[in-house]
């Protein structure tokens, strides 16, 4: 049988300290939706890191939803891990289980606005600060500008790659990334630099 694993560079990269992020920003047994998944690596490494979580994975690209059931199923896999919702972004209202539905503790979103049109950025947080529970966490993990500056010459060069597969796409700019979620009613509580010039944010609604 063909193993529809996909292997993603950067997952192995950053796993441990987006990790690290999480046990401290996480309560305990917190529901969580992760968008975006991608290859899945993520979501076994934090699932068996934190195994109190109840971690739902989601993307809108079928070859990245096969490679998380497929991941889900190699052994030693991560037996609590459910399937992935498909579920894209920009796709509204989003279409949660009955579980996130009734009670939701974070949405998490590792690498994504960067590599998505501003409009993604839009739909999702204004997505996730109206399905969040009271109290509940936006997080956001990659790359950003700061004070209309890039942070590093690798990520003025990340940035210039990404307009030029797609001009819609691009380091975003933490301020009006900010502006965007107060204009939702979330505050940026926290932030976290992280390895290779990326941060991690914490916005609580």
């Amino acid at each position: 049988m063909e193993d529809a694993r996909l292997f993603f560079p950067a997952t192995e990269r950053n796993r441990e300290p987006i990790a690290a992020t999480l046990k401290t920003w996480l309560p305990y047994g917190a529901v969580v939706l992760e968008v975006a998944s991608g290859s899945g690596e993520h979501a076994l490494w934090f699932q068996r890191q934190l195994p109190d979580i109840h971690w739902q994975t989601s993307d809108p690209d079928p070859a990245h939803r096969r490679s998380i059931s497929a991941w889900i199923r190699h052994p030693p896999g991560a037996p609590d891990l459910p399937e992935p919702l498909a579920l894209d972004v920009e796709s509204r209202p989003w279409p949660l289980p009955q579980k996130l539905e009734q009670h939701l503790d974070a949405v998490v979103a590792i690498n994504l606005i960067h590599i998505a049109p501003w409009s993604c950025c839009q739909a999702l947080i204004q997505e996730a600060a109206g399905r969040l529970s009271a109290g509940g966490a936006l997080i956001l993990y990659g790359p950003f500008r700061r004070g209309g500056q890039h942070t590093s010459d690798s990520n003025a060069a990340f940035d210039q790659s990404l307009r030029d597969r797609d001009p819609r796409w691009g380091v975003r700019d933490l301020e009006a990334v900010e502006q965007l979620a107060s204009d939702s009613e979330l505050t940026l509580e926290q932030l976290q630099a992280m390895p290779a010039n990326n941060l991690c944010l914490l916005f609580r609604r």
